[in-house]
């Protein structure tokens, strides 16, 4: 045993537990159960079905499933909640203690986590600061919202192990323990369905650093920092001179970072192989952040041998012609709009999805000043449509409306102009349609391989 499953054992010790949510965090943490403690008893909770003998399950262990999944929760001691679950009840109105995979492992190593959140940009980030570590030679692990669960990684963490983490708002909503090096990007209209306000969404995200100690260190954009923020604060722009960390593309073919203590970064563009302009900021931040465990010079190096993440801006083929890019992380206007900054000679968007009540104007505002053919999709898409058709949208014949993106992508084909490019960011989630924006990135490169 290490620090972590020791403490995990003497936390669920002779406890009544319940996993509430059996996806890949669920197992994984009953894995550790299992393999580690003694608890009283351990029962898994889930609004699906959970097949016993293919995930291997004995019969001592109690599954609860169906609709009223929820109800039983105060019969535990203990509840580890999956972050993909919503609570019918806030964990004050259970009797039972709600926590999470995250905040267990935060409890123990927090101070070897770098945790990374924001609206956009936090998977580019953390995957970007832990390649630079890795190829400096550390010995550091990516987790969390990005795939990992972190107790995949919790039995291999030594005294040196540096854990990059992506936290989304569902992870960090309860949770009480910050980590010692905290990354709050940006903060846009996203997930309003679940938290009904952007005050609700931003305090969960707040949590990432509201419970962090003396020493301790954030990272975040200007426009969102706190006021009076007792401990080591950078924060980040690329709009504001006043920013500790000011990031702009002013010198020709260098991302320009200039600190508030004049120290002048200037990192050369040739080479690097993140595309678009916001990009500077995701990359101005994950060298600062690094900057704390190697030498400027190392990070640069590696900077260079980072490859992008899928679905984020990737360029997918060229058919007759027109080249195609998948941007399906996109779920928030800004995002769209970036993505035809960024995207060499755009002709065509491909938007829509699933509606979560996020307000368009700002997207169909730009959209009205360009000249790019839009192809609406799905019911967000729809509402996007009708929103165009009833306001003075100029040239409103190149806006389209389909059902589906196989249609979407159709459509794209006839109508984008040779030499110039399709984009497909869709400033909307997948969830309903796909499963995730994997799946609809996927399933767009599929359909774009199919026009050929």
């Amino acid at each position: 045993m290490n620090n972590f499953t020791e403490y995990l054992k003497n936390y669920t010790e002779n406890k009544s537990v319940c996993i509430l949510g059996f996806g890949r965090e669920g197992k994984s943490t009953y894995r550790l159960l299992e393999k580690y403690c003694n608890p009283e008893s351990v029962t898994i909770a889930d609004l699906n079905s959970v097949d016993r003998i293919s995930n291997n399950l004995p019969e001592k262990v109690r599954i609860i499933t169906g609709e009223n999944y929820q109800d039983c929760l105060d019969d535990y001691d203990i509840v580890f909640k999956s972050p993909g679950i919503v609570l019918k009840k806030q964990p004050s109105e259970l009797m039972c203690e709600i926590t999470s995979e995250t905040q267990v492992f935060f409890t123990v190593y927090r101070e070897q986590i770098i945790g990374i959140t924001g609206t956009k940009g936090k998977s580019t980030v953390s995957s970007l600061i832990y390649h630079i570590l890795k190829e400096c030679g550390k010995d550091t692990y990516l987790v969390g919202n990005i795939g990992v669960p972190v107790f995949d990684i919790a039995e291999n963490v030594k005294k040196d192990t540096v854990i990059v983490c992506e936290l989304s708002c569902h992870q960090l909503e309860y949770m009480t323990v910050s980590p010692e090096m905290a990354v709050f990007l940006n903060l846009y209209e996203e997930h309003l369905d679940h938290y009904g306000t952007m005050e609700k969404y931003y305090n969960a995200k707040k949590n990432i650093y509201l419970h962090q100690k003396k020493h301790d260190c954030l990272f975040i954009n200007y426009d969102i920092a706190p006021k009076d923020y007792p401990y080591y604060i950078y924060t980040v722009s690329m709009n504001n001179p006043n920013a500790d960390i000011y990031v702009y593309s002013g010198i020709k073919d260098k991302i320009h970072i200039h600190t508030i203590n004049d120290n002048i970064c200037n990192i050369p563009t040739d080479g690097i192989r993140l595309l678009g302009v916001h990009n500077y900021y995701n990359i101005a931040v994950a060298c600062a952040v690094a900057y704390f465990y190697v030498e400027q010079e190392k990070v640069i190096k590696a900077l260079y041998t980072f490859n992008p993440l899928a679905h984020r801006l990737e360029y997918v083929d060229t058919v007759d012609g027109v080249r195609y890019y998948d941007d399906s992380i996109s779920t928030a206007c800004a995002t769209a709009i970036e993505a035809l900054k960024s995207i060499p000679n755009a002709k065509t968007i491909l938007i829509g999805g699933m509606d979560r009540g996020i307000d368009y104007t700002p997207l169909i505002d730009f959209l009205n000043n360009s000249e790019v053919n839009v192809i609406c999709m799905e019911t967000s898409g729809k509402r996007i449509f009708e929103m165009i058709k009833n306001m003075n949208f100029v040239k409103p014949e190149r806006v389209y409306y389909v059902q589906h993106l196989d249609e979407a992508v159709e459509l794209a084909y006839e109508i984008t102009p040779s030499g110039s490019s399709c984009v497909l960011s869709p400033a909307s989630a997948s969830y309903g349609i796909f499963k995730n924006f994997e799946e609809r990135g996927d399933a767009f490169k599929k359909l774009v391989s199919e026009l050929k």
